[in-house]
């Protein structure tokens, strides 16, 4: 068994049994990889793959098996990559990163300027996607931290740190008769078609149990994973805008009024998360803390050295996450 073997079925598996698309990304031929699985499956006496004629159909249950192994096997020869590198030159290297658009839009530019200000010699590489393509990022070891309010919990190969909690912020045009609703009501909300974001974005669970539990059901007749998206419809007058308020931006957002809603949700909780096993670089620790102040090496540390999510929770009950 040899680990190039290892890292063939796992490429494979993640490119979605696509041979042709696994070779391109690794630079090499798809009848050379073929061939090293089939060596693999031969020496193993099992199928890691289902197939019919040339074509791979799917992973069999032995090669779930086989390639959860695998992964863990794959990221402790990063791992031991990571450690010689840290010790060769510690302000060097990879880093890379998976959100979402509101993530990167509006919380994130600031945390990655006074990064790359701190580390220059550190490549960082962003990945965005849904809250669910985030996590499994992180899980699969694609990224090394997956940020997100929706998903993260749902992996338990990841550990999960809180960062800021945040609420939402109602956008409407000028002169919008919302604008004359004081206190902004669910009630009066439910009055007019509203802009949100996709289910399983950005804290939108938090919205619609908002509504729910006053016995009202929103007219949502957009919804769109982006920020920017959202309030471009709500200029062109589709309707009532619920965004996150890191996501208001006063110079940029001329003609929109955008109205406090902090008290109608209940308040999110955005995280961060890395898998299980990942070999922390200083300039990783260094990241967290400029994301999240209260993120010191040694919390981190006592976070992965929590034996579970409760004990990992318990660590930070005390602290009072800062609202954005």
């Amino acid at each position: 068994m040899k680990l190039q073997q290892l890292r063939y079925i796992w490429e494979v598996a993640r490119h979605d049994l696509n041979v042709s698309a696994t070779a391109a990304a690794l630079f090499t031929s798809q009848p050379g990889i073929s061939k090293q699985i089939r060596m693999l499956e031969d020496e193993l006496g099992v199928e890691v793959f289902a197939r019919s004629g040339k074509h791979l159909t799917h992973i069999t249950p032995a090669g779930e098996a086989i390639l959860s192994i695998a992964g863990d096997i794959l990221q402790r020869t990063e791992s031991i990559r990571r450690v010689a590198q840290e010790y060769r030159d510690e302000a060097r290297g990879d880093l890379s990163i998976a959100t979402t658009h509101t993530q990167a839009r509006y919380a994130l530019p600031p945390v990655i300027k006074d990064f790359t200000g701190s580390f220059p010699d550190v490549s960082l590489h962003m990945h965005q996607g849904t809250p669910m393509q985030i996590s499994e990022m992180a899980a699969n070891g694609t990224v090394d931290f997956a940020i997100a309010t929706e998903a993260l919990e749902l992996f338990s190969d990841l550990i999960m740190m809180p960062c800021y909690r945040w609420n939402r912020t109602v956008v409407v045009p000028e002169g919008h008769p919302l604008t004359e609703v004081k206190p902004l009501t669910l009630e009066a909300l439910a009055e007019f078609p509203i802009v949100t974001y996709v289910f399983g974005f950005t804290g939108r669970s938090k919205l619609d149990d908002a509504f729910a539990d006053r016995g009202l059901e929103p007219k949502v007749v957009f919804t769109a994973a982006d920020a920017d998206v959202i309030k471009t419809y709500v200029r062109l007058g589709m309707g009532v805008g619920i965004i996150a308020h890191m996501a208001v931006d006063p110079i940029e957002d001329k003609g929109l009024v955008a109205l406090d809603a902090g008290h109608l949700f209940e308040a999110s909780t955005t995280r961060i998360g890395f898998r299980k096993g990942t070999f922390m670089r200083g300039f990783m620790y260094e990241f967290l803390q400029t994301f999240a102040p209260h993120l010191t090496r040694e919390l981190v540390d006592a976070a992965i050295a929590a034996p579970n999510k409760d004990e990992r929770e318990a660590l930070f009950a005390g602290i009072e996450l800062p609202i954005r």
